[in-house]
């Protein structure tokens, strides 16, 4: 046996059964990417003797004789990059990266007739994060990295500092690391909607050759919490046990497996013997709320921070503001209708999963995907009385997060098994356990009623809204409350209301997914008001603008008006601009029949979670001049790292390649709540601005007095203090303050309060071929307003991978469950992601505005374009074939079916302003 790896020898036997993936990573070539076990996604793709395959679906053995190279094979033995990694890096074409060397791989073997079609070139290739546009212009050469230049940073298209790692596949994420004496863990999971555990047999998974241990619901520490993460516990009910007696969804972890292999943990859960006393289960959370269902929880209310356990109502949320009965009697215009959203998985590349061991101090140290390090080490402190000091949880490059990774799924259990076997131990999620043993976005049924005067003066607005969290709680709660905040505080109207139930089913985990429930309920409101216009004869778009609130307006929902909450700016009124322009410049014609329309969704979200987000940064000068900037947040894509590179550089008057960035480790700073909320930039960001802003204090101060010149004198450069006389080099400057014994060193801090608003607007132009219920975007256009964009490049990736997920959740994902709540679409083919050829150039135009309460002006975009996508395609379609979805996905069956009931069949005028 004899594969020839980028260049070098290896002979030793494949196991059999062995995939080429596998082999691979086992000798250390971590740059081919697991990432959905199928052949799917195209995360592993290598080359063998120079052609593309996926490594996942190529047995090991097959590659006898061959030559096969990785992503790390493909720079010249020089280190000079192959054409196609520059390429990559000066369009930036990536954000989290986990694909990337797929797409690098792919890219590279294309030939010319393959390079003008891009659709089918890229059809075995999957990404969660850039909305492909970015890739696509690294395929054609176009350049948007900026070269950094001291002390003018933010603002400009820097590139992300862990770049020319991604592209050449030495980026190091959750499992990319090489540790020896390792186990690996594997769970068996519940084949039972509901039921009671009364015995279980271990003694035939432990006599498995290589099975360490059998961990069941008696070795799990009997405290429950909640798999959510928030800098306040109590926001979250205390429903979840790490083993549990009973189950409650098919998926939930029975007993935890761990051995020398994973195939041997494997075999050990098929020999475990479970007996189980089948309970009632409830999968529809208006029946699970009705008297006499099945109860999922029966747990004392206060103390597990459950509303109603006997009726599975987890959260609920009544508010009236002046009187709705009142307002619609008022109303000229009445619409009234219940829309659905789905189930949607996050499906970030990289899966759940985590490696724990002991380190030579004898802590506990975790290394997880996980966007809360900080969150999750208190989390494991407290499930198993350890002090902090004792504990370290760090995240590596993290593949992809989009909310999914706000929750300890994986650690606990680990956790549990290294502090029993004081072994290094793993456990990865396969891409099926992302779907049936994860979260999913929380489904969401909204009956909506809207009234307005034939004027277009909204004069009532009530919902009533369900959210299904599944069978814990995690999220629950906040997810509902926060649905009906921003969705309805948007729009004036005298009278509001609003009763919203966040309920228990036996079904998977609902969790935090991007936009955090303002989504489901925005499609509702959205598109209620666009039909309402509709009755009373005005033009959408104008009747939304007429009734948004303004600059400096207090912003009320039934929920009752957040004291910390302010419009600090206000580019609602640039977004509705950019949409009417976009409305009346002409456009290319639609095939023949086909029906033609358009329609606009407006958003808004605040900067940031209500009751606090801290984050501390600490800056520091370094002994040869440059600078160590560490940083609790983490960094999955969404581009903090590149952004708090540029706020320290415009402050320390230096290039952002002299700045080293440390991350996302308890170890490094006092605390971070986490990167979530689209907290990196407003919070963690305003942290950073602070310690760098106080680091440049101390130098000049000390310069100054080390110089015995006025500070006045005294101004930082790139790697120096500069002053009449000439300059103090920054190397210097420290060697004279370690000489008296004076650290350059500063801490900052932010608390997350006050808050402020983004705003967001979509807008689609479409055509749908009444014959086969086809739809395709002629044109999409979204205004953001994110205040100072601090780095256009990277916050338009932002906003175009938001729009993509969006339509991925409004065409066609949704996590199915059958009659007897099992997921029925674990794995990528069977629940479709957006594909290249899916998503179109969006047009992305960034309002000009400075907000006064963001670092430097800035607000939040990561979370936000997700909204406004969804109401705006319906509308669109809405407008095109006079029917009105109220539920999603919009699929082409689903569409085709109505248009097949509909009178309306013949081609759309273009549409007059």
């Amino acid at each position: 046996m004899k594969i020839d790896v980028n260049g070098r020898s290896f002979g030793e036997e494949p196991r059999p059964g062995q995939c080429l993936r596998t082999y691979l990573r086992e000798r250390g070539w971590f740059g081919v990417k697991k990432g959905c076990d199928a052949g799917d996604c195209g995360a592993c793709t290598v080359h063998v003797d120079g052609e593309p395959v996926h490594s996942c679906l190529y047995p090991a053995f097959r590659a006898d004789g061959r030559a096969v190279t990785t992503v790390e094979g493909l720079a010249a033995e020089d280190g000079e990059l192959h054409p196609v990694q520059r390429k990559f890096l000066d369009a930036q074409g990536f954000q989290c990266g986990f694909c990337t060397a797929g797409f690098l791989m792919t890219t590279a073997a294309l030939n010319e007739d393959q390079l003008t079609d891009l659709p089918r070139a890229f059809k075995g290739n999957l990404c969660r994060c850039t909305g492909y546009r970015a890739i696509e212009d690294a395929v054609r050469g176009v350049c948007h990295a900026e070269a950094p230049s001291a002390g003018e940073a933010v603002g400009r298209n820097l590139p992300a500092p862990a770049g020319p790692q991604v592209v050449t596949g030495t980026a190091r994420y959750t499992f990319d690391v090489d540790i020896p004496d390792l186990l690996h863990m594997k769970l068996l999971r519940s084949p039972h909607a509901h039921a009671r555990i009364t015995a279980i047999d271990t003694r035939a998974a432990l006599q498995v050759p290589g099975v360490q241990a059998v961990f069941t619901h008696h070795d799990a520490p009997e405290r429950h919490f909640s798999t959510a993460r928030h800098e306040h516990p109590t926001e979250d009910p205390d429903d979840t046990r790490v083993l549990d007696d009973t189950v409650r969804y098919i998926g939930q972890r029975v007993a935890a497996v761990v051995a020398d292999s994973e195939a041997a943990a494997e075999e050990g859960c098929r020999r475990i013997e479970v007996t189980y006393e089948i309970l009632p289960a409830v999968l529809d959370p208006e029946e699970a709320m009705r008297p006499g269902a099945p109860v999922v929880h029966d747990k004392d209310a206060a103390t597990a921070r459950i509303s109603r356990p006997q009726n599975n109502v987890v959260g609920e949320a009544h508010g009236e503001i002046g009187s709705v009965e009142a307002g619609f009697a008022e109303a000229d215009a009445v619409y009234e209708d219940i829309y659905r959203t789905q189930r949607v998985q996050h499906a970030s590349l990289e899966t759940h999963g985590a490696v724990a061991w002991f380190d030579e101090d004898n802590r506990l140290t975790v290394r997880t995907s996980s966007q809360t390090p900080f969150l999750t080490r208190r989390a494991l402190c407290a499930l198993y009385d350890l002090p902090e000091e004792q504990v370290r949880v760090v995240a590596g490059r993290v593949g992809g997060g989009f909310g999914g990774k706000q929750e300890m799924l994986v650690e606990d259990i680990v956790a549990l098994a290294v502090l029993r076997l004081r072994r290094p131990v793993k456990l990865e999620y396969t891409r099926a356990e992302q779907f049936y043993g994860a979260t999913t976005r929380h489904p969401f049924t909204i009956n909506v009623k809207v009234g307005a005067r034939r004027d277009g003066q909204l004069t009532a607005l009530q919902l009533r809204v369900v959210s299904n969290t599944g069978a814990y709680g995690n999220h629950g709660p906040a997810v509902m409350f926060h649905s009906v905040g921003e969705s309805m505080a948007v729009y004036r109207a005298p009278h509001k209301k609003v009763d919203a139930f966040s309920v228990y089913t036996h079904t998977v985990p609902a969790g935090a997914f991007r936009g955090y429930g303002l989504g489901q309920v925005m499609f509702a409101v959205e598109s209620a008001l666009d039909e309402l216009a509709r009755q009373l004869g005005l033009d959408p778009l104008e009747f939304k603008a007429k009734n948004i609130i303004g600059p400096g307006e207090a912003m009320f929902s039934p929920g009752g008006e957040e004291e910390d909450l302010h419009i600090a700016s206000y580019g609602l009124g640039q977004c509705v601009s950019i949409v009417r322009r976009a409305q009346t410049e002409p456009w290319d014609a639609a095939p023949d029949g086909w029906l033609v329309g358009e329609g606009a969704a407006l958003a808004m979200i605040a900067t940031g979670p209500p009751g606090g987000h801290i984050a501390d940064a600490k800056a520091s000068l370094l002994p040869d001049g440059s600078f160590d900037l560490a940083v609790g947040t983490a960094e999955f894509g969404n581009g903090t790292t590149t952004v708090h590179r540029q706020i320290a550089a415009g402050e320390l008057a230096t290039i952002v390649d002299r700045i080293t960035v440390r991350q996302s480790d308890t170890d490094v700073v006092r605390h971070d709540t986490g990167a979530f909320a689209s907290t990196g930039t407003v919070v963690a960001g305003k942290a950073t601005l602070r310690a760098s802003r106080a680091l440049a204090d101390q130098l000049l101060d000390f310069a100054a007095a080390h110089l015995q010149l006025p500070r006045a004198d005294c101004r930082l450069a790139e790697e120096a203090v500069l002053h009449p006389g000439g300059r103090l080099s920054l190397k210097e400057l420290h060697a004279a303050g370690a000489a008296v014994g004076v650290e350059f060193t500063a801490d900052g801090h932010f608390g997350g309060t006050p808050r402020s608003v983004a705003f967001n607007a979509q807008w689609f132009r479409v055509a749908v071929d009444p014959d086969t219920g086809e739809i395709r975007i002629l044109r999409s256009v979204h205004a953001a307003d994110a205040g100072k964009v601090m780095n256009p490049m990277q916050c338009r990736g932002q906003v175009e991978g938001g729009v993509a997920q969006a339509l991925g959740a409004t065409l066609f994902e949704n996590v199915r469950i059958d009659e007897h709540g099992a997921v029925e679409t674990a794995a990528f083919r069977r629940y479709r992601l957006p594909q290249y050829a899916d998503v179109p150039r969006t047009e992305v135009h960034f309002m000009e505005t400075a907000d006064a309460i963001g670092p430097l002006g800035a607000k939040s975009m990561s979370e936000s374009p997700f909204n406004p996508v969804a109401p705006a395609f319906a509308n669109a379609l809405r407008d095109a074939t006079g029917v009105r979805f109220t539920e999603l996905p919009l699929t082409r069956d689903r569409v085709w079916l109505a248009l097949a009931k509909s009178p309306r069949r013949t081609r759309r005028p273009p549409v007059s302003h």
